[in-house]
This record gives C-alpha cells, sequence and structure tokens, in this order.
C-alpha cells in the first residue's frame, strides 16, 4: 500500500501566503518572526548548490540552515537513521531525554524563553504518541514547537505494522499544522513551512512525520526552498478606521480596564503596553499566561484576574464600563459564568487569530492584528486625538474605587495551626530570594496559583506555566529547556509532589547534560488543588488524594534526587527556608531539589468557584467581598472566619507592600 500524498492539516484561525525563509542568518529576538513578511526570521537564505544526501542529511541540514540550537528527543528505529547524521553536526545539539513528554515540554520550555520554536524528535507509534500531551500543551498556550518524528516505511503504512500509529491523524486536533512526507526532495521544504506556520502569526504546535525508507534513501538538498502556502496570511497590521475607533472609546469611557493576555508577551509588546498605559493612566489586569507583562510594581496594575485572581483585579473587570482587550481569549478560567462577566462593560478585542474575535464574548470594535502594532497605533491615535483637543473622561473616582478595592482586600494567607509550613511562605521567599530576574516555571494545581501570586513579576518570559491545557508534569522538563535558553538565568521550577512524580526523571537528563535547574518542591502530601476541592465542594471526602509522601515518605524526595544525579535538601521548618534557600542558589554545577515539607490543608485564596459568576468571587471561605451588601469591609473580618478553619491560624499580609498599594 503506497502512503498518501504530502498531507496537511491547520486549525489555525490565521489566512497567510508564499512563504520564504528570512535573509538574516543571526537570532532575532523574540517575537521577531511575527512581522508577517511570510519569512521565517533568524533563517539562512544564503543559496546552497544542489547536493546529494539521504533523506535524514537533508533533516539534519534544514534545521541547521533553519539556525536550530537544540533538539530534545529519544532515537528510536524508524527515526534511527536522522540520529546517525545528527552525531556529525557541530551547530544542533541533541539533548536525550528520559520520556518523549519531557522532550515535548522541554522543547515549550525553550520557546517561551526564546520566542523561537522548539524542537523535539521522537520515533514512530509509542515515541511519537508520547509527544501528543505536550503538542496539546503548546498549542492550548500558544506556543511555537515543530515535532520530527519518523514512521514506518511508506509500503509498511496502513499495515498495523510495528510500532506504526497515524500521528498526523492523531495529532489533527491539537496542533496548527501537521504535514506526512512522501518525496525526500521535499524535506527542506516542509520543514522550513513546519518553523514559519509554528513561529508566524498566532503561534502553535507543527509536526513532521516522515517515514524510515524516505529517510534512508537518496535525495537532492537544495537551500532555500521554495515554499508555498496558499490561503496562509496572518493579518499582523491593525486596519487603521478600527483603532480610530477603539480611541474614540477609550478617551469616552470613566471605567475603563486593559485586560492583558499572553499575545502581549508573545508580541514583545510589555513596553508598549507600558506607554499605552501610562498615557491613558487606566488600570490593568494581567492573565495567568500574562504574568510579567506589565511590572507588578506599577501603582496601575490590580493583579491578576479569574478563579484566583485578586480581588481588585476581579472588581475591576466585573465593574468597568469597556474591556480593551489584548492578546486574551476570554477564557472560561477568566469570566467564569460567561453571562454574568463583565455585564456593564463594551469590549475592545485585539488579537492577532481572528478565530478568537467574538468567539466567547460579543466584541463591539475587533482589531486584528499583532499585539505590538495594534498597542503602538492605538497610542498614536490617542496622543494625536488628544494633541487635537480631545479630553479623556477623568479617572480618578474609578482609580479611586479599585485603590480602595485593593486596599481593603490584599492578598494574603494564614499560618497552618498545626505548626507546619504555609507553602505561600516558601514560595513568595524563593521569589525574594532569586528575585524579578530570575525564570519561574510552575507545574498545575496549588503551588500553580500561589507562584502567579506570591512571587513579584517584572519582566515578561520570566513566567511559564501550563495554563490552557493543565499539564502535569510541566515544570521540570519545561525548566530544563527553559535553561537550555537561558543559561546565565537563575531557574526555578516550583513544583508539587503530585506534577513532580510524573516527570522527575528528566532530573537525570539536567544532571548528564549540565543543565543546574533548582526545584522548589511543594510537598503537601496530596493532590492538593483536587483536595481543596473536595474539602469546599466534596463534605472533606478525600477520596484518592493522599500522596503518602508525607504519612509515609514514598518516595523519599531527597534520596530520590540524590540517585537522579542532584543536590537535595529536606526542610520542615520556616526558619529553615532562607538558609537552605541561599544554599541551592550557590550549587550551580548540578541540579537542586528542596523538598519543601508544608501544611496538607492551605487552600488558594481568593476563589470564584468553576461554574459561577465573578461576582460570587470568595476572598476567603464564606467571604464575598464585592458584591454582597453582607460583605465583609474590612480583611480582619475575612482573617476572623478563615480562622474559625481547625487549619488555619495568625493572617499574615504579603507582596511589595502589604497595605495592598502594590498588590500582585
Amino acid at each position: 500500500m503506497s502512503a498518501p500524498a504530502t498531507r496537511t492539516q491547520s486549525a489555525s484561525g490565521d489566512t497567510p501566503g508564499t512563504a520564504t525563509p528570512s535573509a538574516s542568518g543571526s537570532a532575532p529576538k523574540p517575537g521577531a518572526h511575527r512581522d508577517g513578511s511570510g519569512r521565517v526570521a533568524g533563517r539562512n537564505t544564503e543559496t546552497v548548490a544542489p547536493e546529494r544526501m539521504s533523506g535524514a542529511q537533508a533533516v539534519v541540514r534544514s534545521l541547521e540552515e533553519l539556525g536550530v540550537e537544540v533538539v530534545f528527543g529519544i532515537p528510536g528505529g524508524a527515526v534511527l537513521p536522522v540520529y546517525d547524521p545528527l552525531l556529525d553536526s557541530r551547530k544542533v545539539r541533541h539533548v536525550l531525554v528520559r520520556h518523549e513528554q519531557g522532550a515535548g515540554h522541554a522543547a515549550t520550555g525553550y520557546a517561551q524563553i526564546t520566542g523561537r520554536a522548539g524542537v523535539m524528535m521522537a520515533t514512530s507509534g509509542p515515541g511519537a504518541t508520547n509527544l501528543v500531551t505536550p503538542l496539546a500543551d503548546a498549542q492550548m498556550d500558544s506556543v511555537p514547537v515543530v515535532a520530527i518524528t519518523g514512521q514506518v516505511g511508506r509500503p509498511l503504512i496502513g499495515t498495523d505494522a510495528f510500532q506504526e500509529a497515524d500521528i498526523s491523524g492523531i495529532t489533527m486536533p491539537v496542533t496548527k499544522h501537521n504535514f506526512l512526507v512522501s518525496n525526500g526532495a521535499d524535506i527542506p521544504r516542509v520543514i522550513a513551512q513546519a518553523f514559519y506556520i509554528a513561529e508566524s502569526g498566532r503561534p502553535g504546535a507543527v509536526l513532521v512525520d516522515i517515514p524510515k525508507d524516505i529517510l534512508q534513501a537518496q535525495t537532492t538538498f537544495s537551500w532555500p526552498p521554495q515554499m508555498d502556502l496558499p490561503g496562509y496570511r496572518p493579518v499582523t497590521k491593525p486596519h487603521g478606521k478600527q483603532v480610530r475607533e477603539a480611541a474614540r472609546m477609550i478617551a469616552a469611557a470613566k471605567a475603563p480596564v486593559l485586560y492583558v493576555g499572553g499575545g502581549v508577551i508573545k508580541a514583545e509588546a510589555a513596553d508598549e503596553l507600558l506607554e499605552l498605559a501610562e498615557l491613558t493612566g487606566i488600570p490593568v489586569v494581567t492573565t495567568l499566561m500574562a504574568r510579567g507583562a506589565f511590572p507588578d510594581s506599577h501603582p496601575q496594575h490590580m493583579g491578576m484576574p479569574g478563579m484566583h485572581g485578586t480581588v481588585a483585579a476581579v472588581g475591576a473587570l466585573q465593574r468597568s464600563d469597556l474591556l480593551i482587550t489584548l492578546g486574551a481569549r476570554f477564557d472560561d478560567r477568566v469570566t467564569g459564568q460567561l453571562d454574568s462577566f463583565a455585564p456593564h462593560a463594551k469590549v475592545i478585542h485585539a488579537d492577532i487569530d481572528p478565530a478568537e474575535i467574538g468567539k466567547n464574548r460579543e466584541v463591539d470594535v475587533p482589531i486584528v492584528g499583532d499585539c505590538k502594532a495594534v498597542i503602538s497605533e492605538l497610542t498614536e491615535a490617542l496622543r494625536h486625538d488628544f494633541a487635537a483637543g480631545t479630553v479623556a473622561a477623568d479617572l480618578s473616582d474609578w482609580r479611586a474605587e479599585l485603590d480602595d478595592i485593593r486596599r481593603r482586600f490584599p492578598l494574603s494567607y494564614n499560618r497552618p495551626a498545626d505548626g507546619s509550613m504555609s507553602p505561600e511562605f516558601v514560595i513568595s521567599s524563593v521569589g525574594r530570594a532569586a528575585g524579578p530576574d530570575a525564570v519561574y516555571v510552575a507545574g498545575v494545581g496549588q503551588h500553580q496559583m500561589w507562584a502567579a501570586q506570591f512571587i513579584s513579576y517584572e519582566n515578561p518570559r520570566t513566567w511559564l506555566n501550563s495554563g490552557g491545557l493543565g499539564t502535569m508534569g510541566y515544570a521540570v522538563p519545561a525548566a530544563m529547556g527553559a535553561k537550555m535558553a537561558a543559561p546565565d538565568k537563575e531557574v526555578w521550577a516550583i513544583d508539587g509532589d503530585g506534577c513532580f512524580q510524573m516527570t522527575n526523571q528528566e532530573l537525570a537528563t539536567c544532571a548528564i547534560e549540565g543543565i543546574p535547574i533548582k526545584v522548589a518542591l511543594i510537598n503537601n502530601g496530596n493532590l492538593g488543588m483536587v483536595r481543596q476541592w473536595q474539602t469546599l465542594f466534596y463534605e472533606e471526602r478525600y477520596s484518592n488524594t493522599d500522596l503518602s509522601t508525607h504519612s509515609r515518605r514514598i518516595p523519599d524526595f531527597v534520596k530520590l534526587a540524590e540517585a537522579l544525579g542532584c543536590a537535595a535538601f529536606r526542610v520542615e521548618k520556616e526558619s529553615d527556608v532562607d538558609e537552605v534557600i541561599a544554599q541551592a542558589r550557590a550549587i550551580n554545577d548540578r541540579p537542586v531539589v528542596i523538598d519543601f515539607i508544608v501544611g496538607a490543608d492551605a487552600q488558594v485564596w481568593p476563589m470564584v468557584a468553576a461554574g459561577t459568576s465573578n461576582d460570587e468571587i470568595m476572598a476567603a471561605r464564606d467571604i464575598r467581598p464585592l458584591f454582597d451588601e453582607d460583605a465583609a469591609a474590612d480583611p480582619a473580618e475575612i482573617h476572623a472566619v478563615a480562622n474559625q478553619e481547625t487549619s488555619l491560624n495568625q493572617p499574615t499580609n504579603v507582596g511589595p507592600n502589604p497595605a495592598g498599594e502594590n498588590l500582585k
């Protein structure tokens, strides 16, 4: 049975055309690929004379010409032909991971730091299917990654051959685009297109599947390839009329909010956002994926909105009359019950993906374009209008209202009554020690929310996490990829004992490859977020959430980390936290794991229960601060109610300013 012709698939709402790699051979700044030129930024376009070589050699040469620095993967039968010439490459470093899922998340971490596509490689069948989760994860969070997989030979496709799986078909729903190569001469073009598609427009995941017989056969390699992508034309420049209408609405609004999503970071638009915010004085909220896009220390920053967002950020959205939505997608974790979200607000929605605009919330002014270009043109239009005599609405009352909410309901936490360590204390201590220039990578669950809340983020690309898919096991391999992308940065994986047990084997990879990440293991002995829901919604029936990492110390994380080649510490008292963090920071010749033994009953607050309105945000258990006439008006009342819980004790305000003036 012969293989089908080269098959492509796209799930993107982007619309871009004929693509040619860029003329520059140097690595671009993050986001430079989003210029809409139809080029792959930083890629070599110098003409290479045609040369005979194997398909596998063509794969490696293509990666070299594209400026790829590192590939994360595991060899196997179908992809083994590629691994032979890869051994001779002086430009592409291969990192041998311990599980293909680790390869995928490492590629994602690399991409989130650099803005360039991270690369993963696996063999056919189970090797390729182990990439499905990281591909879906990257696609959900709009991260550019390219997966190269070996496939059984063309004569065997469709015969249920050993280690055959239709990975192109399997990944269609979770990739931006994918290819099944059917001709060796197509390899340079297909791989170049894969990188262009992954990095341009709304970034995403692309898979290239290559049958083994094509990798083994001789072909002709030439560079640069002639690429043709009819119908794919990402719109990066916004329409001037829409920008002017948005500027008019902003000037007239009395309670506007800049609702900022991860698209601002991907567009490298943090400086432009700061300029727009300071020009207008509009309050800013940054989603989970946008932490660092706007400085936490800025007085206009209300914090993170959503299910575990700050009261001030949620209140700002709910009480606003205009949402200026930049690179965000009205995710359900931000909006809560959609029909009650920001009920009085008109919406300006700017996004590079037209499919997102109006998908979840009706939009008054849609703007399709790259966030950097949108914000720049919006700022220019507002400056022009102000110079021409347009007077913006006075926002002093609006700012004062939100400042009052922020002052009365700052982020805080309570010491456990049983004397165990507070996880919030541990995470905030890591953040204070490592500072805003470090990179923080979180798994999924309570520790992820506390890391988003209690570390101060001042710069973009310093906070990495699995936001859309919520993938347990993300943190350790993603931190590995981040450290390889930024070797001079201090990289902390903040992980939970449940997540850590899914991918901790990649610490062996880090130890062998010389990648000295640091892991703050928040060990509460349970699947913490699931236990919190069982506490709140399932009458404290703790079904299958006890991991025995407390009661029986199985596994012993210190011994496990040492066995994987790491330095390891255990901390059980708050008085030892700072000293051990300092010891860990001083070790830079191998990975470090700190097993922080924390209380099992700590909960993440504030909280909007799933499926409820943001109006029902709880600052602490049984406290509705914003929209309940009987709500507490003083933080002391919140703590009084919280302290009725047997697991809680004295409150501790945290953040750059405990009074809440600078709420994270």
